[in-house]
C-alpha cells in the first residue's frame, strides 16, 4: 500500500484513509511511533505491539505456565518477607 502525505510546519501529517484501513488504525487509537531506519517510521497501536511481543515470546513458554501468576506469587512472597 502506498499513498502520498505532506507534513505541515508543526510536523503533523494526515495518514490517508486507505493506509489507516490497511493497518487497522481507528480514530482515537493511541499509537506507538518507532523510527526503523532513515526516513522510515512504524506506527502501531499498543494492542498490536503487545500482540507482536506475545508472538515473539510464545515459542519460549512452557505449556500451562502462567508468567503473570508466577510474577504475582513472587511479589507476594517478597512482601511477606519484608
Amino acid at each position: 500500500m502506498r499513498a502520498h502525505a505532506k507534513m505541515n510546519r508543526q510536523g503533523r501529517i494526515v495518514i490517508p484513509a486507505e493506509c489507516r484501513a490497511a493497518a487497522g488504525l481507528q480514530p482515537g487509537d493511541d499509537l506507538i511511533v518507532e523510527a526503523t531506519g532513515e526516513g522510515e517510521l512504524r506506527l502501531r497501536t499498543r494492542e498490536q505491539a503487545v500482540r507482536k511481543a506475545q508472538e515473539i515470546v510464545a515459542p519460549y513458554l512452557q505449556k500451562g505456565h502462567d508468567l503473570v501468576q508466577e510474577f504475582i506469587d513472587e511479589r507476594r512472597a517478597e512482601a511477606a518477607r519484608e
